[in-house]
């Protein structure tokens, strides 16, 4: 089919090799690979199946809409959900064998509602420790963890496990919010309840804090081989970036010195130069925050943007380099392979790794290599 070309290429045996890697590091007895916001940009679906073949035993989700897609595809692995609205329906979770966290006594007690009806709830309590936001506030521990124990013992919910999620502000911080879930765990330990699973890490604490391992560990950003660490890079830690994103070159342009580029000017030719139009703009996640800073790569050389970044296309300064339409330009993948990196565009856009990938929109077609949906 011919027409525009904007493709982000996953590698699903470099998302199941990250997986090996970060289960080999972390020695925890599980490991919950995250794959919600459409698995970080990179496809759910895809990058689940990937997981699960590289180790991971659970996959989180942040709603229980998310976990429904992965069960109606076909995913039977232990799945949560965390984040619910007040009004939540648990009754299709339940019915589907999802577990949910829960952040409050209403949560829980619509969670035993929907289970007095479509079976056993099983449920991970999740307590606040100090990041403030969902989670049973710290002065609510005990009359949660009493009733869940309650309704544990009428039959109609499971306590699976206890979590928490940490603000990774500063050690002191960490080590604070580490020993607050440690007096939760006491507490539902002194109400009778005996959690299978205890997990309070994501990537960065899992790698940095072991005591922070408990049972196991929720890793996101890891699996798709980006760093959480601003001043560790992926290779360090042995990681694989498992996306790609690239387009192709559709105009190439010769621009005089003093000639203005793209929207408002923000780019004036010093010099004769010539510009590569490439159709990859905000409207595809591309950050407008990076005009005129962020790196393209076009036949093994790193270009810059010039100007400003429009809505489905940017212009690159490619100079006198010998850039023809249909050339392959690179937004960003594995710098090893010379290519710019995510975190080149977190940087150029002021803004994180986690951002650039999840921000990929839907007009990017994702192509899978490898794993199994090779």
């Amino acid at each position: 089919m011919s027409g525009l070309h904007r493709e982000a290429v996953v590698d699903l045996d470099a998302i199941a090799s990250n997986v090996e890697t970060l289960r080999a590091t972390i020695g925890t007895k599980h490991m919950m690979a995250v794959v919600k916001a459409n698995g970080y940009g990179h496809g759910a679906l895809p990058v689940a199946r990937a997981a699960l073949d590289g180790g991971a035993d659970w996959l989180g989700l942040v709603d229980i809409a998310e976990a429904l897609e992965l069960r109606g595809a076909g995913i039977l692995a232990p799945l949560l959900a965390w984040l619910h609205g007040h009004d939540e329906d648990f009754r299709m979770a339940v019915e589907s064998g999802v577990d949910v966290g829960i952040s409050s006594l209403e949560q829980l007690e619509l969670a035993a509602s929907a289970a007095s009806r479509d079976g056993i709830a099983h449920v991970h309590l999740k307590l606040d420790t100090g990041l403030h936001r969902n989670g049973v506030p710290a002065e609510q521990w005990e009359p949660v963890v009493q009733r869940a124990a309650e309704l544990e013992r009428a039959g109609s919910i499971r306590v699976r496990g206890l979590f928490s999620h940490l603000a990774n502000a500063s050690p002191d911080d960490d080590a604070n919010q580490v020993a607050a879930f440690v007096r939760g765990l006491e507490a539902a330990e002194a109400a009778g309840l005996t959690p299978q699973l205890r997990h309070l890490a994501s990537t960065s604490a899992a790698l940095a804090l072991p005591g922070t391992r408990f049972d196991m560990v929720r890793t996101g950003i890891g699996i798709y081989g980006l760093s959480p660490f601003e001043d560790r890079p992926s290779a360090e830690l042995g990681l694989v970036p498992a996306l790609e994103l690239a387009s192709t070159v559709v105009a190439v342009k010769r621009v005089p010195a003093g000639g203005g580029v793209s929207y408002g000017y923000r780019f004036r030719a010093e010099t004769d130069t010539t510009v590569a139009l490439v159709p990859l703009g905000y409207g595809d996640g591309i950050p407008r925050s990076a005009s005129g800073r962020g790196p393209v790569g076009i036949n093994g050389q790193v270009h810059t943007i010039a100007g400003t970044i429009a809505m489905d296309q940017v212009l690159v300064d490619i100079g006198d380099a010998d850039v023809r339409v249909g050339d392959r330009a690179v937004f960003f993948g594995d710098p090893a392979t010379g290519v710019p990196s995510v975190d080149d565009w977190a940087h150029a856009s002021d803004s994180i790794n986690y951002e650039i990938v999840t921000r990929l929109g839907n007009r990017i077609t994702r192509t899978y290599r490898g794993g199994s949906a090779g």
